[in-house]
């Protein structure tokens, strides 16, 4: 065990340090652009529009079912390879933990949204939240454009972080593997469209399933950072806020980590929005917050990000170092 707290702890380092390089995703794809490409792949092969919606959502969760048994096999024959290597080993596996945490990735296309914002204005602020959000952003004010900026950070810290995170600690990378599959596969084809609403079915399901922990404890440590920023109510208030309007989100799981960052941060987020000519009339997760956010309150959210990263590092450490006794 002392080997894989020590992986996930360079694993975490890693990811804090250096995150995904522009220089090197630009000469070689990302491991999860090759899983959206066979997840695609199987979209196109399997799901006809010709098959009946039992058809589509059985083919729905065979692919599925392919899915995560290949990427349990994969994640086991390659720790097996990297166990026969020693230290050379540990520090590959470590780069493989790395790859699959987004932190400090994250942060960054956050951060573009308050620089593209404060150098080219609203405009350059919405072309900048469009990277990060599914809405559209022409309807949305500079208090809206980083208030989405804000909600996709919340919302992603789960599924980017802490479940990866949490899936390698138990599971090895199999269950590291296992989970990047199935949470790519959810957002490929796990949503309601007409074309996924039956093939996706097993992908949405599932991925919900695999989240539960992982959210709540998310936002059980967003609010165990909130008394870390300033004005902000403390941790009571914050984990109030998140048991009291994690429900009123549409998804099962983001409303935790959303409605916990938004206690923390003063912010009212949620709210109505709009997809294409979708309006989603959602209600306000912290209602009694700030609606004016601000490019500094996407600075304060990406310093709650970095706080929660920390956490992990030490968190691994701890185990780590309790392993060696």
């Amino acid at each position: 065990m002392t080997a894989h707290f020590l992986a996930l702890l360079l694993g975490t380092l890693l990811d804090r340090i250096v995150g995904d390089p522009d220089w090197l995703w630009r000469r070689w794809p990302h491991p999860v652009v090759w899983i959206g490409q066979v997840i695609g792949w199987m979209d196109r092969r399997f799901n006809r529009e010709d098959l009946s919606f039992a058809a589509q959502r059985r083919n729905g969760v065979v692919a599925v079912i392919a899915l995560l048994a290949a990427a349990i096999a994969l994640g086991a024959g390659l720790h097996a390879l990297l166990a026969r290597l020693g230290w050379v080993g540990i520090g590959l596996e470590a780069v493989v933990v790395g790859i699959f945490l987004a932190q400090k990735s994250m942060a960054e296309h956050v951060r573009r949204v308050a620089e593209a914002l404060s150098s080219g204005g609203l405009a350059e602020g919405r072309r900048a939240v469009s990277m990060i959000v599914g809405r559209d952003p022409d309807q949305l004010d500079e208090a809206g454009v980083c208030r989405a900026a804000i909600e996709s950070l919340a919302e992603n810290a789960s599924d980017g972080i802490v479940a990866p995170w949490l899936f390698y600690l138990v599971f090895g990378l199999p269950g590291l593997l296992a989970y990047k599959v199935l949470n790519t596969a959810d957002s490929m084809i796990g949503h309601m469209s007409e074309r996924h609403r039956a093939f996706g079915w097993a992908a949405a399901r599932l991925d919900d399933l695999a989240n539960l922990l992982p959210a709540r404890l998310n936002a059980l440590a967003f609010a165990a950072l909130a008394p870390t920023l300033p004005g902000s109510r403390g941790f009571a208030h914050a984990w109030a806020v998140a048991r009291r309007d994690a429900g009123l989100h549409r998804s099962p799981n983001a409303g935790w980590p959303e409605a916990s960052a938004a206690a923390a941060l003063g912010l009212a987020l949620g709210g109505p929005r709009r997809y294409g000519t979708l309006i989603v009339d959602a209600p306000l997760l912290h209602p009694e917050g700030r609606l004016q956010a601000t490019a500094a309150d996407i600075d304060r959210a990406i310093v709650l990000l970095r706080r929660l990263s920390n956490l992990l590092i030490a968190a691994a450490l701890l185990l780590f170092v309790l392993s060696l006794r």
